[in-house]
């Protein structure tokens, strides 16, 4: 069942169970547009199902925020303009490259070019593997792009992120709402994970800029302006005290600085920073 924001903004719940990630419906008085267009075609079909229960203009566009499989493999679903900036169009071309029969999923997934979740989820929820290409996307953007959909309009803005190079975010300015993906996640290399210490603060200022009071990620609850600034604090003053790759250092730094111990939030962060250290070591 779809979340009713408003009487123009809808969402899907994020599903961990199932690695979906929340989808997104703008209403205008001419047109819909989706946010992500789910983690495989059976993702896609139930979102659409959803909307046929509700009385809104078509659907005419469909925005990508990023080129993780989870959020656009359900891309071929949809009767409509898909929309992704030149990034993600270019990581997206690998995926229509592929192959999606078992034995050539089992390949991807020994090779490190798939996960195994990813793999058990095309495995059930993607009919006719054998034949089964990825369209390409229709619309590629750079930086910015204005959509009106009839006395609604969404702004669609590149930014930095500490979780990917390619995160596109969806500002609806007369509802104060902005959907973010996954852009304000960390993310994984080499086993580790890490948020990218360089982009944190470049990232909440792209975000900032905007004036929002609902902020819609891919794999949390909404959460309202209080609970992402708690966030954003969190997030900001554990990166702070990270200076190296060391674990030790940081938290002894921390204590120094903040007169406490780090909450449960900001150890899982320091570490997550510290990590990051290492990867830039290697």
């Amino acid at each position: 069942m779809l979340n009713k924001l408003s009487d123009t903004i809808y969402y899907s719940s994020y599903q961990d169970d199932r690695e979906r990630p929340t989808l997104g419906l703008v209403v205008g008085d001419r047109y819909s547009l989706i946010i992500d267009s789910g983690n495989s075609p059976q993702h896609a079909r139930d979102f659409l199902l959803e909307i046929e229960n509700l009385n809104v203009p078509p659907v005419k566009y469909v925005v990508i925020t990023h080129a993780h499989w989870d959020h656009f493999l359900g891309m071929n679903e949809f009767d409509a303009t898909v929309i992704v900036n030149s990034k993600t169009n270019e990581m997206i071309k690998k995926w229509q490259s592929l192959s999606y029969d078992d034995s050539s999923l089992q390949k991807y997934v020994t090779t490190n070019q798939m996960s195994a979740i990813c793999m058990k989820i095309i495995q059930t929820d993607m009919p006719n593997r054998d034949s089964f290409k990825l369209k390409s996307p229709d619309v590629i953007f750079e930086n910015k792009l204005t959509i009106d959909l009839g006395n609604k309009v969404c702004t669609l803005e590149i930014i930095k992120s500490t979780h990917t190079d390619d995160s596109t975010i969806i500002y609806i300015p007369d509802e104060k709402v902005i959907f973010l993906g996954d852009c304000a996640y960390g993310t994984t290399t080499n086993s580790l994970f890490h948020y990218k210490q360089s982009l944190l603060l470049p990232m909440i200022k792209d975000i900032q800029k905007y004036d929002a009071e609902m902020f819609l990620l891919g794999h949390e609850s909404i959460c309202d302006l209080n609970e992402m600034n708690i966030y954003w604090e969190e997030l900001t003053t554990a990166s702070q005290v990270v200076m190296s790759a060391s674990l030790e250092n940081a938290i002894e730094s921390f204590k120094a600085e903040n007169k406490r111990e780090p909450n449960d939030n900001e150890l899982f962060f320091i570490k997550a920073f510290v990590n990051d250290h290492i990867i830039q070591s290697l």
